[in-house]
C-alpha cells in the first residue's frame, strides 16, 4: 500500500513537468536574436523530455491507484532570454529538491519501481540544470 504522501508527491511532480514542458516550449517559440537562435533547440528538446517525464510519472501514479493531475504549476516564460534561462534554472532546482525527496520517500516505503523511475528522471533534471546554468553564465 502506497502512502498518500507519495501519491501527492507524484502529482506534484506531474504538475511540475507539465509546467516546464509548456514553459520551455513557449521559450523555444519566443526566443529572439542571435542568442535565441543558438538556444531555441535546447528549449524545444528539453520541453519534449519533460513531457515524457510527465507521462512516465502519470503512468506510475495511475498504476498505484492515484489520479494524475491535469493542471500545471505556474508557468514563467520570461520577457527576454536571460529571464527565461533564470526561470529555467530555478525550475530545475525545484525539481531536483522534489525528486530527491520523492526518492527518499519511495525508498522508505519499499517502492523500488518509483525510486528507480525518479532516479532516472533526476539524472535528466541534473543535466537540464547544468545546461541552463552554463547558458546563464553568458550574462554573469
Amino acid at each position: 500500500m502506497v502512502s498518500k504522501e507519495l501519491l501527492d508527491m507524484l502529482n506534484k511532480a506531474i504538475a511540475r513537468e507539465l509546467q516546464v514542458s509548456i514553459q520551455y516550449m513557449w521559450q523555444h517559440v519566443r526566443a529572439k536574436g542571435i542568442k535565441g537562435a543558438a538556444v531555441e533547440s535546447i528549449f524545444r528538446e528539453t520541453a519534449i523530455t519533460e513531457m515524457k517525464h510527465a507521462e512516465s510519472i502519470a503512468e506510475r501514479l495511475n498504476y498505484l491507484g492515484g489520479i494524475p493531475t491535469t493542471k500545471p504549476d505556474p508557468i514563467f516564460v520570461g520577457d527576454n532570454l536571460k529571464e527565461m534561462i533564470q526561470n529555467d534554472v530555478k525550475a530545475e532546482e525545484e525539481a531536483l529538491a522534489l525528486y530527491k525527496q520523492t526518492i527518499k520517500v519511495a525508498e522508505k516505503e519499499g517502492d523500488i519501481t518509483t525510486r528507480t523511475l525518479f532516479e532516472k528522471i533526476l539524472g535528466d533534471e541534473e543535466e537540464h540544470h547544468d545546461i541552463f546554468t552554463r547558458l546563464l553564465e553568458e550574462w554573469e
